[in-house]
């Protein structure tokens, strides 16, 4: 009956084979004539395939894609991952390892960020699913440019050039970081259009941009338009601009992250 055991027992177990100075085997089985359900299914074929030194940590993480991410994301055993997304669960679960250790939290407002691009590290460019979940953690927990550059280089370093969907990733990372600190909500695509949500302690000084922007982005009625099929700079340049204007105008330090239901203004490219 191993299909009723979890990853954690059945590694516990298979752990305690093969000690001593004599090779041994373990043999996990279930009944021939019982369908297994869903779940025992992809837990005795990662404990077939995990067989490698280290094997732990890749037990673990398929244990927190089967199971979910627990309480700490939801009511229920199998938490919510999936519809409060990665990037804020890794953010979360950053911030509770700092506290533990005693180190002091930064808090940046969350940010939601949906754009129109293909973001993300290809299997064919980072095979290794351990490398690619450290370097999406990393991407998602950082405060400052530097680091977006430094993982950046490493990235090139190590897998060499970086095709446009990892591009693409460490850019949205650049624009969620420029975001926070502008005191933008959401960013996201609607109708052939960028939106920027602004939250309630946003303050950009419209008439500025106006001029900064004037000629490669129509600026009008709280709504910031790009041009298309022109000799204008591409949006990502425009939006990385704009979101950077809004930093210079903001105080040094950003007032604690607004709910999501103080946003009153809209800007949209």
């Amino acid at each position: 009956h191993a299909d009723r055991f979890g990853l954690a027992q059945l590694y516990q177990l298979r752990g305690r084979v093969g000690r001593g100075a004599n090779r041994a085997y373990a043999y996990f089985l279930h009944r021939k004539n019982r369908a297994l359900s869903e779940i025992a299914d992809k837990r005795l074929r990662t404990i077939y395939e995990a067989t490698e030194l280290g094997a732990g940590f890749q037990i673990a993480l398929k244990d927190l894609e089967i199971r979910g991410a627990g309480n700490l994301l939801g009511a229920e055993q199998h938490g919510q991952m999936a519809s409060v997304g990665f990037h804020l669960y890794t953010q979360m679960l950053g911030e509770a390892v700092q506290e533990l250790k005693g180190e002091p939290v930064q808090r940046l407002p969350s940010v939601s960020i949906d754009l129109p691009l293909p973001a993300f590290l290809p299997i064919g460019y980072v095979p290794e699913e351990a490398n690619r979940l450290n370097l999406y953690q990393r991407l998602a927990a950082v405060t400052a440019q530097e680091q977006i550059d430094q993982i950046v280089q490493e990235i090139a370093d190590r897998f060499g050039p970086p095709p446009e969907p990892t591009m693409n990733l460490c850019f949205a990372a650049r624009i969620r970081l420029l975001a926070s600190h502008a005191g933008v909500e959401s960013i996201g695509y609607h109708e052939g259009r960028i939106v920027l949500r602004l939250g309630a302690w946003a303050k950009p000084a419209r008439q500025r941009l106006r001029q900064v922007f004037h000629g490669r982005a129509n600026i009008g009625n709280l709504q910031i338009n790009i041009p298309t099929g022109s000799d204008a700079a591409p949006w990502q340049t425009i939006l990385e601009e704009l979101l950077q204007a809004m930093v210079d105008d903001q105080p040094a330090a950003p007032a604690p992250a607004p709910s999501a239901g103080d946003a009153d203004t809209v800007v949209a490219i």
